[in-house]
């Protein structure tokens, strides 16, 4: 056989194969592109020269020297736990160090907002806001598809109010519209339960907590019991199916003329009961007995009847809660008729939104609930309401309304939380109400947001492009005092403990000299899903709050250091990072500098030289690897390890 001839197709296909592998991970970028980009990071730096120049004032007038700007491999490690929620690979880091173009931080930022661990981590993060960590009734919540949906939106930089629109308003089964989660998330006890829809949409869509206006007013702001109920009758036609989410109106008919006296006179006019009557089923028509009372303190009317006792037997007892529970009316609902937009609808009472109000009978003090029909409302600016469109397609409009500042802010401000580990301002969803002729970092974010088509990786390059998010962590003054007020106006980069799922996403990434990407081989990255998974639920999932601050626990301190997976990770194998760093390097020193590279994402300082290099130098063989293990161990339980920084 000539060998030569079988040789040369093998060498051939291996060729090819390596081309189409290099094609595919570094696409040629056209001069139209370079040119676009350059133009785009251009724009990019004027608004974070605004967002410099507003935070060198605050320095100036607080007498603050911010801290000098950090090196560039741990801007980058900052990016990569932000954007991948892992530190970045020996492979990346050498590919960066190789990159001597200008402006490489910018690009870097673009690139791995291009890879889909961006997505998929992202989607992830804003998930935890949007429809909680808990997975719920699988038959009609799939928390999984919803973070794919939003995997994807962000895949395809989809605009954020559409996102948000979608979300609030889409129809349709949750496995084949995946936005629809967002409200089946609010599924309790086998019941939409509109008032969580109304709180967690104005929490993480807004930035403002208004659930205690459920109950009373709210104590330090404008927020009323009103307010809430009126936010959630938006969702009150919200009904399920055996075709997913549906909006079943509940008003039947339009009254046609006239009727804002005869409806204020509160009486029922043979005129009005005719009108019914031609409309309505026969059960339901309008009897001579039935009156007209006023409700939504005078925005509507309620035609009603007489209200019986209800008959029970002998042995049968009440319903505790329903009793406890007032009606507004002195008789039985039956419709309820509003004037909208210059119209008279009349909707079906028994399918129409109620609220719970409570409070202190005025009289004897003691607590009291009452039960009133609330039609959907918003608690500013009606104007912005959109004209057509059911009832959540125009609270979707009017939460995303160009003119609603709150919107863009409560955005700026959770991913500022989620790049730097804080949000300019704690806790991310309690905002103060935007005042008038004020500028603050968020006026400065959101409008540039807005005005950039609510782009989310447009929001995310300006942010990284910052100098808060470029400066070190680590500061020369020696004043107490002075380095929480530098900490305090983001004059050096906040030091804050690494999230559980980047902390053992960073431990696998360092136990790969290659990148961990959705090009690993699928048994790895198999493996890494559901250990990632165990070591968030041992370590503790943060849950929603995932950005309050939090302390580290002992328990946690020992699961690093003896847990199975983080000692498994540190030893040396042929496909390990301490195995193939302890195989290939040429010399010792060469081989500590590659250690601290994959863990740590710098080079060792000298005192650390000086004191690993000894361990390493006259040691060969399984020795040599055994140590360079030990030494990974120890990099994993440092303190630099686990916190950004």
């Amino acid at each position: 056989m000539n060998t030569k001839t079988v040789a040369i197709p093998g060498v051939v296909v291996v060729a090819v194969i390596a081309v189409v592998s290099w094609a595919a991970r570094s696409p040629i970028t056209s001069p139209e592109t370079q040119t676009h980009l350059a133009s785009v990071l251009q724009d990019v730096e004027g608004t974070a020269g605004r967002i410099d120049r507003h935070f060198e004032r605050i320095w100036r007038d607080d007498e603050l020297t911010p801290a000098d700007l950090a090196d560039e491999l741990l801007v980058l490690r900052r990016l990569s736990l932000a954007l991948h929620g892992t530190i970045p690979s020996l492979e990346e880091i050498r590919a960066f160090e190789a990159d001597k173009q200008p402006d490489r931080l910018q690009r870097w930022t673009d690139r791995m907002m291009d890879d889909t661990r961006f997505s998929d981590y992202f989607a992830e993060r804003l998930a935890r806001g949007f429809v909680g960590v808990e997975d719920g009734a699988f038959i009609i919540f799939r928390r999984d598809r919803f973070v794919e949906w939003l995997a994807e939106q962000l895949n395809d930089n989809a605009p954020y109010d559409q996102i948000v629109r979608e979300m609030i308003s889409g129809t349709g089964l949750w496995t084949g519209t995946p936005s629809t989660n967002f409200v089946t998330a609010a599924m309790a006890n086998d019941e939409l339960d509109k008032n969580k829809l109304a709180g967690r949409s104005v929490r993480v869509f807004l930035g403002q907590r208004i659930d205690c206006a459920q109950c009373h007013d709210h104590p330090f702001d404008d927020w009323t019991q009103a307010d809430f109920a009126g936010l959630a009758a938006h969702f009150g036609n919200v009904e399920l199916s055996a075709l997913g989410v549906e909006d079943r109106s509940s008003r039947l008919f339009r009254l046609e003329g006239k009727w804002q006296k005869q409806l204020d006179a509160c009486v029922v006019t043979e005129e009005l009961r005719r009108q019914f009557n031609e409309v309505v089923a026969k059960n339901q028509q309008i009897r001579k007995n039935d009156k007209i009372e006023v409700a939504e303190n005078g925005k509507s009317w309620a035609i009603v009847s007489e209200r019986k006792a209800p008959q029970r037997k002998d042995n049968e007892e009440g319903d505790e809660e329903d009793e406890q529970v007032e009606s507004e009316f002195k008789g039985r609902p039956r419709f309820v008729i509003r004037k909208e937009d210059g119209n008279f609808n009349v909707y079906e009472y028994k399918r129409e939104f109620k609220a719970e109000f409570r409070f202190d009978d005025p009289d004897t003090g003691e607590p009291r609930v009452k039960s009133k029909v609330h039609g959907p409302t918003v608690p500013f600016h009606p104007e912005w309401v959109p004209k057509e469109g059911n009832r959540r397609e125009r609270l979707a409009g009017w939460i995303t309304h160009p003119k609603n500042q709150r919107f863009e802010r409560a955005i700026a401000n959770r991913v500022w939380g989620f790049m730097f580990g804080r949000p300019y301002i704690y806790p991310v969803d309690d905002l103060p109400t935007p005042a008038d002729g004020a500028t603050d970092l968020l006026d400065i974010l959101g409008r540039d947001f807005r005005e950039h088509g609510y782009d989310l990786r447009r929001l995310i390059r300006v942010v990284a492009a910052s100098k808060p998010f470029r400066l070190a962590s680590a500061h020369d003054s020696e004043d107490a005092a002075e380095v929480e007020r530098l900490n305090q106006q983001w004059g050096v980069f906040p030091l804050l403990r690494l999230r559980p799922e980047q902390l053992i996403g960073s431990m696998f990434q360092a136990s790969s000299i290659k990148t961990i990407d959705q090009n690993s081989h699928l048994l790895f990255r198999t493996i890494k899903y559901f250990n990632t998974g165990d070591f968030v639920r041992e370590y503790g999932d943060l849950g929603e709050s995932e950005l309050d601050d939090r302390a580290g626990t002992i328990p946690q301190a020992l699961l690093r250091m003896n847990g199975d997976l983080p000692n498994d990770m540190a030893k040396a194998s042929p496909m390990s990072a301490p195995g193939r760093i302890a195989g290939m390097s040429s010399t010792p020193e060469h081989c500590l500098e590659s250690c601290y590279l994959v863990c740590l994402s710098r080079r060792p300082v000298q005192d650390e030289t000086n004191y690993f290099l000894p361990h390493l130098r006259g040691k060969n063989g399984d020795s040599f690897s055994t140590t360079v293990g030990d030494i990974f161990w120890t990099l994993f339980n440092s303190p630099e390890f686990s916190w950004n920084h």
